[in-house]
């Protein structure tokens, strides 16, 4: 498994994540804020499922492994 969430990316979908799971957490908004768990989680893993079956890669660097 490569990484390919790179950088500004990652730090983006930790942001949006927490402000989600929080957002759901409070009750301003309703259970789906909890979905706020998947970008916080390839966010912090480094790998989307989506970014390696199309190809993207935001990675600044080639991954060897």
């Amino acid at each position: 498994m490569k990484l390919n969430v790179g950088g500004m990316d990652r730090i983006a979908r930790i942001a949006l994540g927490l402000a989600l799971i929080g957002l759901a957490a409070t009750g301003t908004v309703g259970v789906w804020g909890w979905v706020g768990v998947v970008p916080l989680a390839t966010g912090a893993i480094g790998w989307c499922p989506p970014y390696a079956i199309f190809g993207f890669n935001t990675c600044a660097m080639k991954n060897k492994g």
